[in-house]
């Protein structure tokens, strides 16, 4: 039997790291830092949208919880993300992918989940 994407990306404790991981680099990334370093002021906010983000992540790799948070056109709603900056967020995603040891296999698989994703995102 196959494993889900949710299994191989290390279950609710991988995705809360690979998680982790890209929001570090998404605040050290020169070219989008400026949408993630107020979040260190609030503490409290960033540890919601990690939340959901993870929320978001399992529940859309076959994991075992649904999402019920916004969608993710009301989420970018008004943030005018660019689409060099979510190439940039890919590619933070990516170094975490690698930092955590995902196999190419289940990479290519996140990458066509962000990019169905592009459209909701981009621009809104």
């Amino acid at each position: 039997m196959t494993k889900t994407l949710y299994e191989r990306l290390g279950g609710k404790e991988g995705i809360t790291s690979i998680v982790d991981d890209t929001v570090n680099a998404h605040m050290n990334n020169p070219a989008i830092n400026a949408r993630f370093l107020p979040l260190k002021e609030k503490p409290e906010q960033l540890a919601i949208i990690k939340k959901h983000t993870i929320a978001f992540f399992s529940a859309g790799s076959g994991g075992p919880n649904n999402y019920s948070g916004k969608d993710m056109v009301l989420a970018h709603t008004g943030m005018n993300v660019s689409p060099g900056e979510y190439m940039h967020a890919m590619d933070d995603i990516f170094s975490a992918l690698d930092k955590n040891s995902i196999t190419e296999d289940s990479k290519k698989d996140v990458l066509a989940i962000l990019w169905s994703l592009k459209d909701m995102i981009i621009s809104k």
